[in-house]
């Protein structure tokens, strides 16, 4: 039998997180570090309500860790440098029987000079043999929030991601959906050109579709949509909906694409936001939705999560300070489906 990636609703053995370290990523002060940990754990914490949660944690933040986690958080130590396990985790697959965890090359989103990655590489194969999961190995630069699928042969990407010359210089299309194609089993690629302004800044991934649009269901496409024209997402996501209109599934459907409205705010210190409700966690029972401090916006993006997730709670954690360093509860976990149910 061949791999397959699950859709992210299907059940889940558990969630992977890595613990943040100091770094760049961080922050330079200790009032920027209190807050970067103090989020990844509120993540952590509403995750582990509805699945178990296991984290990575570097030795030399070991203490921090046990101090600020539940003791229901399963910890193991492993060098951490970068801690955004969607990206340099593993991405879990099965073949109906066994789990496979996709080893992907990770360069710290395009090798960018302040990124520190070679530890966090080592993830997917540290991850693989805890588990026990094959490792399938793939000579892809890629990143997890760098594609979504539906379980069902469907898969979104970015030209500037797979496509970047940072990252594969020498892949095109066909080789990219090829590898696809035989890492998660998909069958169709809807391509993205581009993802949202502020992710082109020096510390964004060039890209990453999974504050852009997502897959609740097959057949159904949650689109982030930035009412404000003097946002240049305005027009980013106008010209996504138009592209996106015209395309169909692995089953040749056309996307009933529903609008994900953005928060009020436009801008922070840097320049224009990107704050989505796209980049939501799927875990057992429940969505783990990003709140921006804004309660009628962020109610608004719940009640339409509910909507497209039937059945499921919908716990909202303020992600401001994920955001601020680059991305949002989706890119710091990453899910291991159950096998067998």
């Amino acid at each position: 039998m061949s791999w397959h990636m699950p859709a992210e609703s299907a059940p889940h053995e558990r969630t992977w997180m890595a613990f943040p370290r100091e770094g760049v990523t961080l922050g330079a002060t200790d009032a920027e570090r209190e807050a970067g940990y103090a989020t990844w754990a509120a993540v952590a914490h509403a995750t582990a309500a509805f699945e178990p949660v296991t984290m990575l944690v570097d030795p030399s933040e070991t203490a921090r860790a046990r101090r600020i986690l539940s003791s229901e958080i399963e910890l193991i130590e492993a060098p951490v440098d970068e801690f955004w396990m969607r990206d340099h985790g593993p991405t879990f697959v099965t073949d109906g029987e066994r789990l496979g965890a996709v080893d992907w090359i990770f360069n710290g989103w395009g090798a960018p000079d302040w990124a520190e990655w070679q530890k966090s590489a080592a993830h997917a194969r540290l991850i693989a043999e805890h588990v026990g999961a094959e490792v399938v190995p793939s000579l892809l630069v890629n990143e997890g929030g760098g594609f979504h699928v539906d379980g069902e042969g469907t898969v979104l990407l970015t030209d500037t991601v797979q496509l970047d010359p940072r990252r594969n210089p020498f892949a095109d299309r066909q080789r990219v959906e090829a590898e696809l194609a035989r890492t998660l089993g998909t069958a169709h690629a809807v391509w993205l050109p581009r993802g949202l302004t502020r992710d082109y800044d020096d510390l964004g991934t060039n890209g990453h579709v999974d504050i852009v649009a997502t897959l609740p269901s097959p057949g159904r496409m949650l689109l982030h949509h930035q009412g404000d024209a003097s946002h240049p997402d305005h027009a980013v996501t106008r010209e996504l909906r138009e592209i996106l209109a015209t395309q169909t599934d692995a089953a040749g459907r056309a996307f009933e694409i529903v609008d994900l409205p953005a928060p009020a705010t436009l801008t922070d210190a840097h320049g224009p936001v990107d704050w989505s409700y796209v980049n939501h966690l799927v875990v057992n029972g429940g969505v783990i939705a990003c709140g921006f401090g804004e309660p009628p916006a962020d109610a608004r993006a719940a009640a339409i999560l509910a909507d497209a997730y039937p059945g499921r709670e919908v716990v909202t954690v303020d992600a401001r300070e994920i955001f601020a360093r680059g991305g949002g509860i989706h890119c710091i976990t990453q899910q291991q489906p159950a096998v067998g149910r």
